[in-house]
Protein backbone atom coordinates (compact mmCIF):
# COMPACT_ATOMS: atom_id res chain seq x y z
CA UNK A 1 0.00 0.00 0.00
CA UNK A 2 2.06 3.80 -1.36
CA UNK A 3 1.12 6.72 0.69
CA UNK A 4 1.72 9.57 -1.31
CA UNK A 5 3.81 12.55 0.45
CA UNK A 6 3.42 16.06 -0.42
CA UNK A 7 6.58 18.01 -1.07
CA UNK A 8 5.17 21.00 -0.43
CA UNK A 9 6.46 23.01 1.71
CA UNK A 10 5.05 23.89 5.15
CA UNK A 11 4.78 27.82 4.79
CA UNK A 12 3.78 27.78 1.17
CA UNK A 13 0.33 28.46 1.66
CA UNK A 14 1.33 31.50 3.89
CA UNK A 15 3.80 32.66 1.53
CA UNK A 16 0.36 32.62 -1.16
CA UNK A 17 -1.94 34.50 1.19
CA UNK A 18 0.61 36.78 1.79
CA UNK A 19 0.97 37.69 -1.77
CA UNK A 20 -3.02 37.53 -2.72
CA UNK A 21 -3.56 39.89 0.14
CA UNK A 22 -0.54 42.52 -1.13
CA UNK A 23 -1.72 42.60 -4.54
CA UNK A 24 -5.00 43.08 -3.19
CA UNK A 25 -3.05 45.87 -1.77
CA UNK A 26 -1.50 46.98 -4.34
CA UNK A 27 -4.61 47.75 -6.46
CA UNK A 28 -6.36 49.19 -3.71
CA UNK A 29 -3.09 52.17 -3.64
CA UNK A 30 -3.71 52.03 -6.92
CA UNK A 31 -7.08 53.00 -7.06
CA UNK A 32 -6.58 55.31 -4.46
CA UNK A 33 -3.51 57.16 -6.25
CA UNK A 34 -6.05 57.72 -9.16
CA UNK A 35 -8.84 58.95 -7.16
CA UNK A 36 -6.25 61.38 -5.60
CA UNK A 37 -4.99 62.58 -8.59
CA UNK A 38 -8.75 63.24 -10.02
CA UNK A 39 -9.61 65.27 -7.05
CA UNK A 40 -6.44 67.41 -7.57
CA UNK A 41 -7.25 67.74 -11.41
CA UNK A 42 -9.27 70.91 -10.57
CA UNK A 43 -7.04 72.35 -7.92
CA UNK A 44 -4.30 72.30 -10.06
CA UNK A 45 -5.95 73.07 -13.02
CA UNK A 46 -7.20 76.27 -10.93
CA UNK A 47 -3.53 77.10 -10.04
CA UNK A 48 -2.05 76.59 -13.12
CA UNK A 49 -4.91 79.35 -15.10
CA UNK A 50 -4.35 81.94 -11.41
CA UNK A 51 -0.77 81.82 -12.43
CA UNK A 52 -1.28 83.09 -15.85
CA UNK A 53 -1.71 86.71 -17.39
CA UNK A 54 -4.88 86.38 -19.42
CA UNK A 55 -3.03 88.01 -22.60
CA UNK A 56 -1.00 84.69 -22.76
CA UNK A 57 -4.76 82.53 -22.10
CA UNK A 58 -5.81 84.53 -25.29
CA UNK A 59 -2.80 83.97 -27.11
CA UNK A 60 -2.27 80.49 -26.46
CA UNK A 61 -5.56 78.69 -25.30
CA UNK A 62 -5.99 77.65 -21.71
CA UNK A 63 -4.35 74.29 -22.82
CA UNK A 64 -0.66 75.37 -23.57
CA UNK A 65 1.96 75.48 -21.04
CA UNK A 66 3.84 78.26 -22.98
CA UNK A 67 3.98 82.30 -21.49
CA UNK A 68 4.65 83.66 -18.76
CA UNK A 69 3.42 82.97 -15.11
CA UNK A 70 3.33 85.05 -11.74
CA UNK A 71 1.28 86.21 -8.73
CA UNK A 72 0.01 89.48 -10.50
CA UNK A 73 -3.57 87.88 -10.50
CA UNK A 74 -3.80 87.06 -7.01
CA UNK A 75 -2.47 90.65 -6.08
CA UNK A 76 -5.07 92.37 -8.52
CA UNK A 77 -8.11 89.78 -7.15
CA UNK A 78 -7.29 90.76 -3.42
CA UNK A 79 -7.15 94.53 -4.15
CA UNK A 80 -10.03 94.13 -6.33
CA UNK A 81 -12.22 91.83 -4.57
CA UNK A 82 -11.27 93.55 -1.19
CA UNK A 83 -10.43 89.88 0.18
CA UNK A 84 -9.28 91.18 3.64
CA UNK A 85 -12.36 92.97 4.61
CA UNK A 86 -14.87 89.94 3.22
CA UNK A 87 -12.41 87.84 5.29
CA UNK A 88 -13.22 89.21 8.63
CA UNK A 89 -16.61 89.00 8.01
CA UNK A 90 -16.23 84.99 7.18
CA UNK A 91 -14.59 84.94 10.58
CA UNK A 92 -17.54 86.37 12.13
CA UNK A 93 -20.16 83.94 10.14
CA UNK A 94 -17.84 80.88 10.49
CA UNK A 95 -16.31 81.11 14.39
CA UNK A 96 -19.63 81.61 16.48
CA UNK A 97 -21.82 79.37 14.05
CA UNK A 98 -19.24 76.48 14.79
CA UNK A 99 -18.89 76.93 18.80
CA UNK A 100 -22.56 77.18 19.13
CA UNK A 101 -23.18 73.99 16.91
CA UNK A 102 -20.37 71.91 18.74
CA UNK A 103 -21.72 73.08 22.41
CA UNK A 104 -25.46 72.62 21.39
CA UNK A 105 -24.89 69.38 19.60
CA UNK A 106 -22.48 67.82 22.76
CA UNK A 107 -25.57 68.62 25.05
CA UNK A 108 -28.09 66.90 23.02
CA UNK A 109 -25.76 64.06 22.20
CA UNK A 110 -24.77 63.41 25.80
CA UNK A 111 -28.70 63.24 26.28
CA UNK A 112 -29.55 61.06 23.81
CA UNK A 113 -26.91 58.47 24.79
CA UNK A 114 -26.05 58.62 28.65
CA UNK A 115 -29.75 58.48 29.43
CA UNK A 116 -31.87 55.70 28.79
CA UNK A 117 -35.62 58.27 28.17
CA UNK A 118 -38.90 57.52 25.96
CA UNK A 119 -38.52 60.17 23.59
CA UNK A 120 -34.04 59.29 22.99
CA UNK A 121 -34.09 57.70 19.90
CA UNK A 122 -36.75 60.19 18.53
CA UNK A 123 -35.27 62.75 19.35
CA UNK A 124 -32.28 61.96 17.40
CA UNK A 125 -34.50 60.60 14.27
CA UNK A 126 -35.69 63.86 14.36
CA UNK A 127 -32.18 65.74 14.51
CA UNK A 128 -30.83 63.74 11.85
CA UNK A 129 -33.89 64.40 9.54
CA UNK A 130 -33.58 67.79 9.63
CA UNK A 131 -30.38 66.95 7.47
CA UNK A 132 -32.61 65.60 4.52
CA UNK A 133 -34.43 69.14 3.91
CA UNK A 134 -32.52 71.02 1.30
CA UNK A 135 -32.13 74.42 1.97
CA UNK A 136 -33.95 75.91 -0.95
CA UNK A 137 -36.85 74.48 0.36
CA UNK A 138 -36.88 76.16 3.92
CA UNK A 139 -35.61 79.78 2.28
CA UNK A 140 -38.47 81.73 1.28
CA UNK A 141 -40.10 80.83 5.08
CA UNK A 142 -37.08 81.68 6.92
CA UNK A 143 -36.97 84.73 4.63
CA UNK A 144 -40.18 86.17 6.34
CA UNK A 145 -39.89 84.74 9.49
CA UNK A 146 -36.88 86.91 9.49
CA UNK A 147 -37.98 89.93 8.40
CA UNK A 148 -41.14 89.51 10.87
CA UNK A 149 -39.08 89.65 13.79
CA UNK A 150 -38.54 93.24 14.72
CA UNK A 151 -35.47 94.32 16.53
CA UNK A 152 -34.36 97.25 17.64
CA UNK A 153 -32.47 100.00 15.12
CA UNK A 154 -29.53 99.76 17.15
CA UNK A 155 -29.04 96.29 16.78
CA UNK A 156 -30.27 96.06 12.67
CA UNK A 157 -30.19 98.82 9.55
CA UNK A 158 -33.46 96.93 8.42
CA UNK A 159 -35.29 96.72 12.22
CA UNK A 160 -35.36 93.12 11.40
CA UNK A 161 -33.28 90.09 11.39
CA UNK A 162 -32.11 90.76 7.73
CA UNK A 163 -28.81 91.61 6.54
CA UNK A 164 -27.37 90.80 10.20
CA UNK A 165 -24.65 88.02 11.15
CA UNK A 166 -27.19 86.58 13.50
CA UNK A 167 -29.14 85.16 10.82
CA UNK A 168 -26.78 83.40 9.20
CA UNK A 169 -25.14 82.25 12.06
CA UNK A 170 -28.61 80.82 13.28
CA UNK A 171 -29.63 79.16 9.96
CA UNK A 172 -25.84 77.43 9.82
CA UNK A 173 -26.45 76.29 13.27
CA UNK A 174 -29.85 74.59 12.68
CA UNK A 175 -28.72 73.18 9.64
CA UNK A 176 -25.06 71.65 11.06
CA UNK A 177 -26.58 70.60 14.62
CA UNK A 178 -28.01 67.25 13.56
CA UNK A 179 -25.02 65.73 11.63
CA UNK A 180 -22.92 66.76 14.46
CA UNK A 181 -25.57 64.97 16.76
CA UNK A 182 -26.02 61.82 15.28
CA UNK A 183 -21.86 61.40 15.31
CA UNK A 184 -21.07 62.56 18.63
CA UNK A 185 -23.79 60.50 19.58
CA UNK A 186 -22.45 57.32 18.25
CA UNK A 187 -18.66 58.44 20.04
CA UNK A 188 -20.42 58.59 23.42
CA UNK A 189 -22.28 55.90 23.08
CA UNK A 190 -18.54 53.92 22.81
CA UNK A 191 -17.44 55.38 26.03
CA UNK A 192 -18.05 52.73 29.23
CA UNK A 193 -21.10 53.61 31.18
CA UNK A 194 -19.26 52.88 34.46
CA UNK A 195 -17.65 56.38 33.93
CA UNK A 196 -20.70 58.85 34.54
CA UNK A 197 -21.79 55.65 37.32
CA UNK A 198 -18.99 56.21 39.23
CA UNK A 199 -19.00 59.77 38.87
CA UNK A 200 -23.13 59.77 39.95
CA UNK A 201 -22.03 57.34 43.44
CA UNK A 202 -19.79 60.33 44.02
CA UNK A 203 -22.12 63.12 43.83
CA UNK A 204 -21.35 64.87 40.45
CA UNK A 205 -24.65 66.27 38.86
CA UNK A 206 -25.79 65.65 35.39
CA UNK A 207 -23.47 68.78 34.23
CA UNK A 208 -20.21 67.89 36.32
CA UNK A 209 -21.02 64.52 34.42
CA UNK A 210 -21.40 66.17 31.15
CA UNK A 211 -18.25 68.94 31.07
CA UNK A 212 -15.92 67.29 33.32
CA UNK A 213 -15.88 63.87 32.40
CA UNK A 214 -17.68 63.05 29.08
CA UNK A 215 -16.47 66.30 26.89
CA UNK A 216 -13.31 65.73 27.54
CA UNK A 217 -12.73 62.32 26.32
CA UNK A 218 -14.56 63.69 23.26
CA UNK A 219 -11.85 65.74 22.36
CA UNK A 220 -10.85 63.80 18.86
CA UNK A 221 -14.79 63.48 17.81
CA UNK A 222 -15.15 67.72 18.29
CA UNK A 223 -11.74 68.26 16.92
CA UNK A 224 -12.84 66.20 13.86
CA UNK A 225 -16.39 68.46 13.66
CA UNK A 226 -15.07 71.22 14.40
CA UNK A 227 -12.58 70.91 10.65
CA UNK A 228 -15.69 69.80 8.67
CA UNK A 229 -17.78 72.39 10.14
CA UNK A 230 -15.38 75.04 9.74
CA UNK A 231 -14.97 74.13 5.91
CA UNK A 232 -18.85 73.23 5.75
CA UNK A 233 -19.94 76.80 6.58
CA UNK A 234 -17.21 79.23 5.81
CA UNK A 235 -17.92 77.95 2.53
CA UNK A 236 -21.66 78.09 2.76
CA UNK A 237 -22.57 80.50 -0.52
CA UNK A 238 -26.17 80.37 -0.48
CA UNK A 239 -27.31 81.65 3.11
CA UNK A 240 -25.33 84.63 3.55
CA UNK A 241 -26.31 85.84 -0.06
CA UNK A 242 -29.87 84.94 1.18
CA UNK A 243 -29.89 87.20 4.40
CA UNK A 244 -27.68 89.51 4.02
CA UNK A 245 -27.95 92.51 1.53
CA UNK A 246 -25.58 94.94 2.26
CA UNK A 247 -22.14 94.33 0.64
CA UNK A 248 -19.88 94.88 3.30
CA UNK A 249 -21.07 92.39 5.43
CA UNK A 250 -20.80 89.61 3.15
CA UNK A 251 -18.83 86.62 3.84
CA UNK A 252 -15.36 85.90 1.68
CA UNK A 253 -17.27 83.11 -0.70
CA UNK A 254 -19.02 86.09 -2.03
CA UNK A 255 -16.18 88.23 -2.81
CA UNK A 256 -15.75 86.52 -6.21
CA UNK A 257 -18.99 88.46 -7.49
CA UNK A 258 -16.64 91.86 -7.38
CA UNK A 259 -14.33 90.15 -9.94
CA UNK A 260 -16.75 89.65 -11.85
CA UNK A 261 -17.17 92.31 -15.55
CA UNK A 262 -20.09 93.80 -16.98
CA UNK A 263 -19.68 92.80 -20.68
CA UNK A 264 -16.33 90.73 -20.14
CA UNK A 265 -14.88 88.11 -17.36
CA UNK A 266 -11.14 87.81 -16.54
CA UNK A 267 -11.11 84.10 -15.86
CA UNK A 268 -7.35 83.82 -14.78
CA UNK A 269 -8.76 86.69 -12.34
CA UNK A 270 -11.35 85.04 -11.49
CA UNK A 271 -9.53 81.36 -10.66
CA UNK A 272 -7.04 83.45 -8.56
CA UNK A 273 -9.83 84.88 -6.27
CA UNK A 274 -11.36 81.18 -6.11
CA UNK A 275 -7.92 80.07 -4.67
CA UNK A 276 -7.10 82.94 -2.33
CA UNK A 277 -11.11 81.61 -1.06
CA UNK A 278 -9.73 78.57 -0.97
CA UNK A 279 -6.39 78.82 1.27
CA UNK A 280 -8.01 79.76 4.98
CA UNK A 281 -10.04 75.95 4.68
CA UNK A 282 -6.92 74.29 2.98
CA UNK A 283 -4.90 75.83 5.68
CA UNK A 284 -7.47 74.97 8.45
CA UNK A 285 -7.81 71.10 7.39
CA UNK A 286 -3.63 70.61 7.17
CA UNK A 287 -3.70 72.28 10.70
CA UNK A 288 -5.99 70.03 12.25
CA UNK A 289 -5.68 66.82 10.19
CA UNK A 290 -4.15 64.58 12.70
CA UNK A 291 -7.27 65.74 15.13
CA UNK A 292 -9.61 65.11 11.99
CA UNK A 293 -8.26 61.29 11.35
CA UNK A 294 -7.85 60.75 15.02
CA UNK A 295 -11.48 61.21 15.75
CA UNK A 296 -12.56 59.18 12.56
CA UNK A 297 -10.75 56.49 13.62
CA UNK A 298 -10.59 56.46 17.27
CA UNK A 299 -13.96 54.98 18.24
CA UNK A 300 -13.46 52.26 15.76
CA UNK A 301 -11.70 50.35 18.44
CA UNK A 302 -14.27 50.45 21.20
CA UNK A 303 -16.73 48.18 21.99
Amino acid sequence: MSTSLSTRPAGSNAAETGSRRGKRHYGTHIFLAVMAVIWLIPLLWTLFTALRPKADTDKYGYFSLQGSFSFDNFVQAWNQGGFSKYFWNSVLITVPSVILTLFLASLMAFAVSRFSWRFNVTLLIMFTAGNLLPPQVLAAPLFEMFKHIQLPYAFSDSGNLLNTYVSVIAVDTAFQIGFCTFVLSNYMKALSPDLTEAALVDGAGVWTQYWSIILPLCRPALAAMATLEVIFIYNDFFWPLLFIQSGDRLPLTTAINNLQGNFLSNYNLIAAGAMITAIPALLIYVALQRHFVAGLTLGSSKG
